[in-house]
């Protein structure tokens, strides 16, 4: 079966899948160094051995040895097979998997064009549109500067049916439209309609700045007051954040991002120099949400209102918070004034104002032991332990290292617990004394060879310092020229993309073993090592068929002169004497 589904198109979908994403929607990473680490998913341990690395697009456990690509770790993770595990990722990533040998039909490459048209159509009919007015009304009003307009591509999706519509069909098929979330089908009818109209439109875009979806907001009474698009291929409301491509910058320098509630709020903080911040997409924080804000920032500081609805929804984000959290990431909340959002507040306070309030934040810790023990008497006994049965199972999502230490120590100061009862609660000892797993040894050897293989594997532009091939016939040779070729031939690859395409071959373990190795010629100039490499490589195989004609030359006998001179300059060369 996996033969049918084309190479390239494996290739493809790998290239559009983060096994970062991946995994972490499954298995929770922490970040270490430029790699992810847990703890195994696929056998036990206390101590996490199981790594994830976003360059090369590989995992692989230091343990039981488990490795390989996206796919390998949805087939092992899932119990999938070869072609469900493609399938499965290629829908991902808005891909159709060929059949039977025909080309591959992409739905991807037909949304995002349409998508990006329909942002210049709402941002052309904000500025020209004669109904627009009334839009570009509401955002002055809003306090909305031209600038912040332009950065966000704010737009304006005209009254009537069909306005969008009858602009892109020029260019696209209507049920491309359709696919894309733009248009709806008429009931009972054929044809189709503009889904979003007289609305001010928000152009929601992945972490790379490609627009994936919109939001609408009416202008006048109705509902919804606001409007996203549907769950497409490409557009998935529960994990997609607002205004993350603009904020990546900051969220960077700060090393904080602030979530909101709504767009105008990302807009106003983003306008008064609070860059940092992103919105949810009308729906409660979500785990998703939360793996790839801890990819981009230590910190997150969930903004919400003071009132009842708005504790409430804290409470909510902090319990998906503790799915997630781990030494090293922090959480807080920013409870804002009755009848304040962000929009108004930094309007009222300034940049100054609301930085002062976000580094007075409510720290996570502090939120969670002030709500339970407002759910128990803790001048009674039984109330203290009930503050104990409400903790427990919170606590037990927590990952468990320093801070869950900490929260431990806190819960039993306030229970009054002494330290034989809330010794139930601490981690096991043994887990400290678990021996941590040690790099995989270098494979025994070490030949130059292997090493080649192993800096390909890990940094394949290094194809690039490979000029001349040393002829077959070391041990490993066949391997390595394998993988020049396929290099040479395709571009761009990454690890887990490589060692795919020798799924089937009998090198792949060895490959996968060499993907993950750590070895002393790894240094950071791998440019000066692989040429080192490759140079001793062609010397040492210009030097053994030197050898080897010379040995014939001696056993031969009956030199001519010119055999004779080759052999005298052979010993000349090493100093041997003629």
């Amino acid at each position: 079966m996996a033969a049918k589904i084309p190479s390239s198109f494996i290739d493809t979908v790998l290239a559009r899948t983060d096994i970062v994403e991946l995994v972490s929607g499954r298995v929770p990473l922490r970040k270490a160094g430029r790699d992810y680490k847990a703890c195994c998913p696929f056998h036990e341990e206390r101590t996490p051995s199981f790594t994830v690395s976003a360059d090369k697009q590989f995992y692989h456990c230091f343990g039981c040895g488990a490795h390989g690509s996206a796919i390998g770790f949805l087939m092992a993770y899932e119990r999938l097979g070869f072609v469900e595990a493609v399938t499965e990722l290629a829908h991902r990533a808005g891909l159709e998997v060929p059949q039977d040998g025909r080309p591959a039909a992409p739905a991807g490459p037909d949304l995002r064009p349409v998508l990006a048209a329909a942002a210049r159509y709402y941002q052309e009919a904000l500025r020209h549109h004669p109904a627009a007015e009334r839009a570009r009304t509401y955002l002055k009003g809003r306090g909305i500067t031209g600038t912040v307009a332009k950065d966000y591509q704010l737009g304006y999706a005209p009254p009537g049916w069909n306005g969008l519509l009858s602009t892109l069909a020029k260019d696209f098929e209507p049920a491309v439209l359709e696919r894309a979330g733009l248009v709806i089908a008429r009931d009972g009818t054929t044809g189709f309609y503009d889904r979003f109209r007289d609305r001010v439109m928000f152009p929601i875009s992945d972490a790379r700045g490609r627009v994936i979806g919109f939001g609408g907001r009416i202008l006048d009474q109705g509902e919804p007051k606001y409007m996203n698009s549907p769950e497409t291929v490409l557009f998935h409301k529960g994990r997609e954040l607002y205004g993350l491509p603009q904020a990546l910058a900051a969220i960077d320098k700060v090393g904080q991002v602030v979530v909101v509630e709504g767009y105008m709020d990302v807009l106003a903080l983003s306008q008064f120099g609070v860059a940092h911040v992103v919105a949810t997409l009308g729906t409660a924080t979500t785990r998703e949400h939360l793996e790839r804000l801890f990819r981009y920032a230590p910190e997150v500081v969930f903004c919400f209102d003071g009132d009842r609805a708005g504790r409430e929804a804290a409470w909510r984000a902090l319990e998906q918070a503790l799915t997630v959290l781990r030494d090293g990431r922090q959480a807080s909340f920013l409870f804002l004034p009755e009848g304040e959002d962000p929009d108004t507040l930094v309007r009222a306070e300034g940049r100054d104002g609301f930085q002062a309030r976000l580094r007075s934040a409510t720290e996570l810790p502090e939120f969670f032991f002030e709500t339970l023990c407002a759910r128990a008497d803790l001048s009674r006994m039984d109330g203290r332990a009930r503050l104990v049965e409400l903790a427990k199972p919170l606590l037990s999502k927590l990952a468990r290292g320093a801070l869950y230490e900490l929260m431990i120590g806190r819960l039993a100061e306030l229970s009054a617990l002494k330290v034989p009862q809330a010794a139930v609660l601490a981690p096991s000892r043994a887990e400290d004394a678990a021996p941590r797993p040690q790099p995989l040894a270098p494979v025994r050897g070490g030949s130059l060879v292997r090493q080649a293989v192993a800096l390909l594997l890990q940094y394949p532009a290094l194809i690039q310092e490979v000029e001349e091939l040393p002829p077959p016939g070391r041990p490993g040779m066949d391997v390595l020229a394998a993988l020049v070729a396929l290099l040479r031939e395709t571009p761009g690859l990454t690890t887990g993309a490589i060692v795919e395409r020798f799924a089937d071959s009998p090198h792949r373990a060895t490959l996968a073993r060499l993907a993950a190795w750590e070895y002393p010629s790894l240094l950071p100039d791998h440019e000066g090592v692989m040429r080192d490499i490759m140079r001793t490589l062609n010397e040492q195989a210009r030097a053994a068929k030197a050898k080897d004609r010379h040995r014939y030359l001696i056993n031969k006998g009956n030199l001519t002169p010119e055999e004779q001179a080759e052999v005298i300059a052979y010993l000349r060369d090493r100093n041997i004497g003629a």
